[in-house]
């Protein structure tokens, strides 16, 4: 798949390489995770002062609602640069939901992400569901003229600095039913509610979720009661594309790495990229990025579709990604050696990124099947 950037975008890919490259070096990556901090809050206002934040919020809310390809080309460089701030929550989930909020909580929460004093995390995930957004077993009871929220979510990406949380609860319905689910922007401080931070291996800091009885007024409803599914997989989809992004950046990164690794170690008094063999794992290293590349720019051209339409692209670039991201980590480690899982070389942490990234929002059976229902519904059209 052919795909060329214009002067625009090329002038906006460059601005966001070189912040990555100047303000967030692996080094201070490293000294940011051994301090214990979520994520770097002198970079995310930066982010604030570039105007990124409000890349995705709507132009009605002082955002620029930017097409995907910038979304693509920022989530690039932040994984080449392994960057732990809360993009994806804040400025991807958050931003493709505001527009279905009810003022004023809609400007009030536009105004603080755009400015970066409002941090946005997903509740979505619970135990028994799999990935599956429709398995919700958290309640939504109404009580006077709001609801209050029952339950257990036991994976929040980006959890523990969160200052909001958007959380998928059932207000109707049996589990897995697709009606029955609202959507509530809910307060990191609301009565009843309790984190647990957890820490994952590629040193991000999520949370778990104890809801109960945690009020929630009916402004606080994202969309329509019970009616929050199909808000909940758009924004998601397009969460897991940013991801993919990310992934793409992390194997360019890696491709680079390993070559540049090849040309100057030596053996036999020769650099090692002299020696043929190693030269076809490059090759098939280059030729896994630009798959994944073309299967990222697949997934973006889709996003905007109708829903089984976009679910079965998003879905098809999550497992082939998700499969040469892997390929190229696992390549890069075996090339550099011993030295390639150590704490010290940014390359075992970006292998552990991606095995992370890989699993997010699914793993690749998951969307195997996705691709096969949207597959059929699509034919059956």
């Amino acid at each position: 798949m052919h795909f060329s950037l214009d002067a625009e975008q090329q002038q906006f890919q460059e601005s966001a390489a070189r912040f990555f490259r100047d303000k967030a070096g692996f080094e201070r990556w490293r000294a940011s995770c051994e301090a214990g901090v979520p994520f770097d809050r002198a970079l995310w206002s930066d982010m604030a002062e570039f105007g990124w934040l409000a890349l995705n919020l709507p132009e009605d809310c002082g955002g620029f609602s930017a097409e995907p390809v910038y979304t693509n080309l920022l989530m690039e460089q932040a994984g080449r640069a392994l960057s732990r701030e809360p993009l994806v929550g804040s400025c991807v989930i958050a931003a493709k939901l505001i527009p279905h909020l009810a003022e004023p909580l809609r400007g009030e929460l536009a105004d603080a992400i755009m400015a970066g004093k409002a941090v946005v995390a997903l509740a979505h995930g619970e135990s028994q569901a799999r990935f599956d957004l429709a398995d919700v077993q958290v309640r939504a009871q109404e009580a006077g003229k709001g609801y209050t929220l029952h339950g257990q979510k036991s994976h929040v990406p980006d959890g523990a600095a969160a200052d909001w949380f958007i959380v998928p609860a059932r207000s109707s319905g049996e589990a897995r039913d697709r009606d029955g689910i609202s959507l509530f922007l809910v307060p990191a401080s609301s009565r009843g509610l309790t984190r647990h931070g957890v820490r994952s291996a590629d040193h991000r800091h999520h949370a778990r979720l104890q809801l109960d009885a945690t009020p929630v007024d009916t402004n606080a409803l994202i969309g329509k009661p019970g009616q929050g599914l199909e808000l909940l997989e758009m924004a998601v989809d397009h969460a897991i594309v940013a991801g993919l992004a990310q992934a793409v950046g992390i194997m360019e990164a890696l491709r680079d790495e390993t070559l540049a690794y090849l040309k100057t170690r030596k053996q036999f008094g020769v650099p090692i990229g002299s020696f043929q063999v190693l030269q076809h794992r490059m090759v098939d290293m280059e030729i896994a990025c630009e798959e994944a590349r073309a299967m990222l720019w697949q997934a973006s051209s889709h996003l905007l579709s109708p829903s089984a339409q976009r679910r079965r692209a998003v879905s098809a670039a999550k497992v082939r990604v998700g499969q040469t991201s892997l390929f190229v980590g696992h390549q890069a480690v075996q090339l550099h050696g011993g030295i390639g899982t150590t704490d010290e070389l940014i390359v075992s942490h970006y292998l552990k990124r991606l095995l992370m990234l890989e699993s997010s929002f699914g793993h690749a059976d998951f969307h195997r099947r996705r691709f096969i229902d949207a597959d059929a519904e699509l034919a059956a059209a």
